[in-house]
Parts: structure tokens; sequence; C-alpha cells
């Protein structure tokens, strides 16, 4: 067996209308589908969908900082600083914290957190020689200003 590619994440959600507003109108997912009043499908382009939110309930807890489970959801925003410092713009003038901010070496991120307190990454990728010439880069943290 070989896994080609990495197809879509569902994120279990409190409120559907107030995770699609995050992921919609502040990160610019395109919505192709909804099931039900439970779910949301949004398309980046090339495929059917790449995220899919599943409404649990107002009720829901938040996993414990030490439980199994989704660490963060990581989004490519670009290819150059000047492509994130406007990423990072953007959320701020929406209100969205940044949390943090890293490089990476073979990315620059910014992280914030969606309406739920799912951490996202939101990145601009480096040279690919970095990685592909030496794959241990992948595991590089520095600080990151912009």
């Amino acid at each position: 067996m070989h896994i080609k590619a990495l197809g879509h994440v569902v994120l279990k959600v409190r409120d559907l209308e107030r995770s699609a507003a995050f992921y919609r109108d502040i990160l610019g997912m395109n919505e192709v589908a909804r099931y039900r009043d439970t779910m949301m499908f949004f398309s980046l382009g090339q495929n059917h969908h790449d995220l899919g939110l599943l409404q649990i309930g107002a009720q829901a807890e938040l996993p414990g900082n030490h439980s199994i489970g989704l660490y963060h959801v990581a989004f490519k925003v670009g290819d150059s600083l000047d492509e994130l410092r406007e990423c990072k713009a953007h959320v701020e003038r929406h209100g969205v914290a940044i949390l943090g901010s890293s490089d990476h070496g073979v990315s620059q991120s910014l992280y914030i957190k969606d309406p739920d307190g799912i951490e996202i990454e939101l990145y601009v990728d480096a040279d690919p020689a970095l990685w592909r010439d030496n794959p241990a880069a992948v595991a590089t943290v520095k600080p990151l200003r912009l």
C-alpha cells in the first residue's frame, strides 16, 4: 500500500454557522456543500473538498492539552514572507489573535485559533531544496519576526 495524498480533514465544532463564518469569511475557503444541518464542506479549488466541519453541539468539551487527538491544521497561504505578512494583517483586521510565529527553515508560520479553540497554522514555504536535500530540516523551530 502507498498513500498518495492527504485527502481532507473533518473538524468537530460546536456551532456550524460560527465556524463557517471563520473558515469562509476570514480564511477565504469556498463552501461547496452542506449535509443536513450538521455538516459543511469547503474546497481550496483542487479537490472536491479539503475541509469538513461537523457540528456536535454547544456543550461539546475541548480536549485537554495532554489528550490524544489533533494538534493543529496547517494551511499554506503562499511562498513568500510578504504573503505571510499580508495574511497576518488580514487575520488581525478580523480580530483574530496571533498566538505565535515560527521559522521552521522549510517554512515560516503564524499560529491562530478558530472559534472552538482548534489551532490553525498559516504558513509559507521556503525553497523545497531545503528539505529535498535534507529531510531532517523539517525538525527546525526558530523565532520568526514579521
